[in-house]
């Protein structure tokens, strides 16, 4: 029994350290002056038809979710949405001016995509357009790789919808 537990909990410590380092044998880029790079993660899957013709007039990509719970629906809680940010904080910070493996999310809600100073982004999330509204922030939330296809961020994204809410309501008043 003892031995059984020893086993599984290796097998989730490797998978937390696999996680937060990338696990895989990809290239990453790295540069002393822009600080550490995230890892290439592939898209999980293309965007729909569907979820195509969604797309806004300023090319975003689309702000469907799979679950199909819409961001206006949900009153998001900036406390519950602190204890959810504490899986982001592996990579990321809401100080502003401090870059870890991800940049500082510092002010993000309004900000454009890939532009925190002194972060090296992925080219997809530079070029992306996106300027993070709260509800394109719920839709990214859910899965990175499909809002921004060939992000450098490897986090899969957080399936419950109110959470993604509670986070956003973190992001927008962190204090």
């Amino acid at each position: 029994m003892i031995k059984m537990k020893a086993v599984t909990g290796a097998i989730v410590l490797s998978t937390l350290v696999a996680a937060c380092s990338g696990g895989g044998s990809e290239k990453i880029e790295s540069s002393e002056e822009n600080g550490p790079a995230e890892e290439t993660a592939p898209a999980e899957e293309a965007v729909s038809e569907e979820a195509s013709s969604e797309q806004s007039a300023t090319s975003e990509p689309s702000l469907g979710t799979k679950d199909g719970i819409a961001y206006a629906s949900l009153t998001g809680d900036a406390t519950a949405g602190k204890l959810v940010f504490a899986q982001c904080r592996t990579c990321h910070v809401t100080d502003p001016g401090v870059n870890r493996t991800g940049p500082s999310l510092n002010s993000i809600i309004g900000r454009e995509a890939g532009t925190v100073e002194g972060y090296k982004y992925s080219q997809a999330n530079a070029e992306s357009g996106i300027t993070w509204s709260e509800e394109q922030m719920y839709a990214y939330l859910e899965n990175p790789q499909k809002t921004i296809p060939k992000t450098k961020m490897i986090f899969a994204g957080i399936p419950d919808a109110q959470k993604r809410a509670d986070v956003i309501a973190y992001l927008k008043d962190p204090s």
